[in-house]
């Protein structure tokens, strides 16, 4: 049944990011920037942990060739990746199905959005101890009845999932963390070319058919970035050490981290900890305080403030422009003076003009 060689990583990543617009409509989810590095990276960083995986595929369906553009076959990922992009959205389960050809022995899935330190080897030798068809991960949450919730007997086996319960039916505090390893020799039960939940279908039926499903409760740090709140979260828990983010960035301090080739005029602040990308330009009385990220490229004119914001690579921050609590995607041009408030998105090439106020209000 096992087999410790060959291992793949299926990358559940074809979502459309609908609730990161309008940052996702150019860029898919996967490839959003922590640091000015996409997102999957951090993922990809996870999945070293186990020497036997050989290649990660992504299931892809939103711009596909996107992703390749930035991605490209993994040279700067650290494993090969194997494109799969599927001919309409087919869920969780159909998405793992279609990459059934490709699968030749014990495989670990991740959602396309969680941002964690988990440590996988554990995880897959929990799998393998137990014999498992299935083994999920899980994570305690403080607010149990905001969540679908998945329940497990005394010796660790999934029995049961409970969906958003009502207050007198919480029993855990455990929810899907979006993290399995699954045997590849489970998956005929997944109807060919049809939409199908992993989490509704898949999952249940290993319950109703006494299958070995276990679970791997994890307590380290885990967050869904698919929000701009959470987006905004992600990047100050990584500044602040609350996640050890591997390759994103490397500082123990909270100084600013400041990458190659940025000038930095001598009259700036920078409070740190924050984050300056490669080849950008800082004028004179810039103010930048703490939880700040700006991506590569960008200038920022004299008298501008960044306040817990992230910018994108590419863009112009006029002279005296506020922006606060604010995420803008790549190659935006804020005017002189504007102000953006806590909230405000903007999608690439946006142009707000000078004096302009803006706020989610």
């Amino acid at each position: 049944m096992y087999h410790c060689f060959d291992m793949k990583a299926v990358l559940l990543a074809g979502g459309f990011g609908t609730r990161l617009r309008p940052l996702t409509l150019n860029t898919p989810k996967p490839v959003v920037p922590i640091f000015d590095r996409p997102f999957l990276y951090h993922q990809i960083d996870l999945l070293q942990q186990v020497p036997e995986i050989d290649e990660v595929i992504l299931s892809l369906n939103y711009r596909p060739e996107r992703i390749k553009e930035v991605v490209g076959y993994g040279e700067d990922a650290g494993l090969p990746i194997r494109y799969l992009v599927e001919p309409e959205p087919l869920g969780t389960g159909g998405a793992i199905k279609y990459a059934e050809p490709y699968l030749d022995g014990t495989t670990i899935v991740f959602n396309g959005d969680v941002l964690t330190e988990i440590d996988l080897g554990a995880v897959v030798e929990r799998h393998r101890s137990s014999r498992a068809t299935a083994t999920i991960v899980l994570t305690p949450v403080n607010n149990p009845s905001a969540y679908g919730l998945v329940e497990t007997d005394s010796q660790g086996n999934v029995s049961r999932f409970l969906e958003k319960p009502d207050p007198n039916e919480i029993t855990c505090d455990t929810i899907n963390a979006g993290i399995y390893v699954l045997e590849p020799t489970s998956l005929h039960r997944i109807p060919t070319g049809t939409k199908y939940s992993i989490e509704r279908s898949y999952f249940p039926s290993l319950i109703d058919k006494n299958e070995t499903f276990v679970a791997y409760i994890d307590k380290g740090y885990w967050l869904d970035i698919g929000t701009p709140d959470k987006y905004l979260q992600g990047h100050r828990d990584i500044l602040d050490g609350r996640c050890e983010s591997g390759q994103f960035i490397q500082t123990s301090s909270n100084d600013p981290t400041i990458e190659t080739g940025t000038s930095l005029d001598t009259s700036a602040r920078l409070e740190g900890p924050c984050f300056i990308g490669t080849g950008s330009t800082i004028h004179a009385d810039v103010n930048i305080t703490r939880h700040s990220v700006i991506g590569s490229g960008t200038i920022i004119e004299t008298e501008a403030a960044i306040h817990q914001s992230i910018v994108w690579s590419d863009c112009h921050i006029g002279q005296g422009a506020c922006l606060d609590g604010t995420i803008i995607g790549h190659r935006c041009q804020i005017g002189a003076y504007a102000e953006l408030g806590p909230g405000v998105v903007l999608g690439d090439d946006s142009v707000i003009t000078p004096y302009s106020k803006l706020n989610d209000a």
